[in-house]
């Protein structure tokens, strides 16, 4: 696929209106980091069983020269969640779909609300909220064409989605699966929308919208509760980093899986591979992916109960050691419990350099697929990633933060350039994000070829229970058979271009302002320049 060109700015998305919006509003003076709530708000509505202003987001906001911060907007179990509750309920595992599926305060709007006031206050935000949110507004009033993606997954998840709260009465039409091109309305959203934007995202916690969401989730079981609403508040973080030789690369801390995603590029980048296409990076990249993935189910959890400390397994000391234990003439044995996860990721740089890069969700398709009547919110089930086992390391209570899968990552690189990017595919984020980088800045592939090169999946996304290694089609039969040799359990899939392997985008800016970017062929979007 092309790489898009700009010196001004550019965004970049899995649904071109997204990625249209945040453009406009770049075209119009705005931020980077004001674009991506025009954008992040759009994809809500045009994108609806991938993210949703019921779910999570996470933030990397980098200002142009400096080390980008971490902003967490994900939200604590609710109240009404302890596991004696689930229990009573009968369940030994947390429900992943319907009111008690819905059990966690949804972050994202906090997140957009705190982004903003960090944009004022370095001077990067100017325009009003109602212009923000005017493009997501007018999809969701006058309606958008349901997408090949949504079509699809509401068909295949049919059952389990029909009869759960308000979920026919939005995004069913007579009571079957749209067609792909059908419009949707949605036209209590849109009413949601046009509110905030005039009385300000807060109102979303502490306003007439937080008590409408309060009461909703009080009548369907949800065991959140106003009080949890009233509570929440996105927070800023450190990011999480490490050394490569070619620059540094960062990643949101826990309780999401960026460890994972830094420790497979810091272990890649010791295996002295680069710029070997085929087999070398396949093998090796996927070697890297299940040290860092047994490493992350040991440490990643709620950052207040978490067993160790990460910093360690960032060090070289530690990479050092770990990638000097990678063969690479022959796999790690691999059974390996994956983590599912629907997502959008997206990121946005503006003329002045400020780069964002985002990630939005509501944890598996339509989330709990509990939509609040009152003001057409589909709420996450990223709860569903608890425990009931009270000596679990993610077991559930009361304010817990969730394990998440979400991660978005950013890069500075020696030679001046930032790299901006990321993908959305549970179990697959961290090995998509260390394909592309691994393929554009260590292979020097331009962005465009480096997305749309061929591409794999340890484990499991999209509800698959398989932890074969899967190939999309376009692999060359003799690397096939090369990683089957090296003792690799490997399915090649029929389609050259698969959902399963993730919508990944990038944006990269050289030290003279220049952008490069594109988004991912398998999605519905692409880039989009002011």
């Amino acid at each position: 696929m092309d790489t898009i060109t700009s010196s001004g700015g550019m965004v970049v998305a899995p649904h071109m209106a997204a990625a249209q919006a945040g453009a406009d509003i770049l075209a119009e003076g705005g931020s980077a980091i004001e674009a991506m709530v025009a954008a992040a708000a759009t994809i809500a509505v045009v994108y609806p069983h991938m993210n949703a202003i019921g779910g999570d987001g996470f933030w990397l906001i980098a200002e142009p020269g400096k080390d980008p911060k971490a902003l967490m907007a994900c939200g604590g179990a609710g109240s009404g969640a302890p596991i004696e509750a689930y229990n009573r309920a009968g369940h030994g595992t947390v429900p992943t779909r319907g009111p008690l599926a819905a059990l966690t305060v949804a972050g994202t709007i906090g997140g957009w609300d705190k982004a903003l006031e960090g944009a004022r206050s370095i001077g990067a935000g100017r325009m009003p909220l109602r212009e923000l949110l005017s493009a997501a507004i007018r999809h969701a009033k006058e309606g958008s064409p349901v997408t090949r993606s949504q079509a699809a997954l509401t068909l295949e998840k049919f059952a389990e989605l029909k009869d759960q709260p308000g979920f026919a009465q939005v995004f069913l039409m007579d009571g079957k699966a749209p067609e792909e091109g059908a419009m949707l309305r949605q036209e209590r959203l849109a009413d949601t929308l046009d509110h905030l934007a005039y009385t300000g995202l807060d109102d979303f916690y502490r306003g007439d919208v937080g008590a409408a969401i309060a009461e909703d989730l009080e009548r369907i079981g949800s065991p959140v509760t106003k009080t949890d609403l009233e509570c929440y508040e996105a927070q800023y973080r450190q990011p999480l980093k490490t050394q490569l030789s070619c620059g540094t690369i960062f990643n949101t801390p826990l309780p999401t899986q960026g460890l994972a995603s830094l420790i497979i590029l810091g272990l890649y980048d010791r295996l002295t591979v680069n710029g070997r296409e085929g087999y070398d990076l396949v093998h090796g990249l996927v070697e890297a992916t299940k040290r860092a993935f047994i490493v992350r189910d040991r440490i990643v959890t709620d950052p207040m109960h978490a067993p160790e400390p990460v910093s360690s397994f960032l060090l070289p000391e530690w990479l050092d050691a770990e990638a000097h234990r990678i063969d690479m003439k022959r796999a790690l044995p691999w059974p390996h419990v994956a983590k599912d996860g629907d997502t959008i990721w997206m990121g946005a740089v503006d003329r002045k350099g400020v780069s964002v890069s985002f990630i939005q969700s509501v944890y598996w398709e339509f989330g709990s697929g509990c939509v609040l009547p009152r003001t057409g919110i589909t709420w996450q089930n990223r709860g569903a990633s608890f425990s009931l086992h009270p000596e679990h390391l993610n077991a559930l209570a009361p304010g817990r933060l969730p394990f998440h899968t979400l991660n978005p990552a950013m890069a500075r690189l020696s030679d001046g350039r930032t790299v901006t990017y990321g993908t959305m595919g549970g179990e697959g984020q961290p090995q998509t994000q260390a394909a592309i980088f691994a393929r554009h800045v260590l292979n020097r592939m331009p962005v465009g070829e480096a997305i749309d090169a061929p591409r794999w999946l340890l484990g499991r996304t999209w509800g698959d229970a398989a932890t074969a290694l899967r190939l999309e089609s376009r692999f060359d039969p003799d690397l096939v058979r090369a990683l089957e040799r090296a003792g690799h359990e490997v399915v090649q899939i029929s389609e050259g271009y698969s959902d399963t392997m993730g919508h990944a985008g990038m944006i990269v800016r050289n030290p003279f302002g220049g952008l490069e970017g594109a988004h991912d062929p398998r999605a519905d979007g692409g880039a989009a320049v002011a």
